[in-house]
């Protein structure tokens, strides 16, 4: 309940919130409840995968692609992600989630999120995704020039090609 609660207001706040750049961070305030607890009283390792879905759907719906995905039935997909834990958030305390496209190739987005209190950080991840439309999957390009961007990637950061070298799928 409480994810399908922080999902209301996640997209009701989105709707509101001005639109985005492509290449915007977008920022969504959390508390870490009870529920999100481990046994060692700060936020669940797996619970931060879970809101980073969240952070994603708020930066899709300001970015303008939720326009397309309702239009063309595109779904948004993850393929891997990794993530670095620095320090535990612990109960009751409120944080930023920064969402931002990094970069993207022929197939893929590769996007950077962070948690972050008070402008430190806590947990950074790394996310691969794509869109897949109802017949094959959509290039990053086609979905980037859909919201008024010229389809061009950033240069790839290093860290990022160092991902894909070490990820046995890519």
């Amino acid at each position: 309940m409480n994810l399908l609660l922080r999902l209301i207001k996640v997209t009701l706040m989105a709707l509101r919130r001005p639109p985005l750049g492509a290449l915007d961070d977008s920022v969504v305030s959390f508390r870490v409840w009870p529920n999100d607890l481990d046994l060692n009283l700060h936020m669940n390792n797996g619970r931060y995968l879970t809101l980073m879905d969240l952070g994603r759907f708020d930066l899709t719906i300001r970015v303008g692609i939720i326009r397309q995905v309702l239009k063309q039935r595109w779904r948004p997909m993850v393929a891997a992600a990794t993530i670095r834990y620095r320090r535990g958030l612990k109960p009751f305390q409120r944080y930023d989630l920064r969402t931002r496209i990094l970069c993207w190739d022929h197939k893929w987005f590769f996007m950077e999120q962070r948690f972050e209190v008070a402008g430190e950080l806590y947990a950074l991840a790394l996310v691969k995704g794509l869109f897949v439309g109802p017949r094959d999957k959509i290039t990053p390009q086609e979905v980037a020039q859909a919201v008024g961007h010229d389809g061009v990637s950033p240069p790839m950061p290093e860290a990022v090609r160092a991902w894909l070298q070490w990820e046995p799928l890519a």
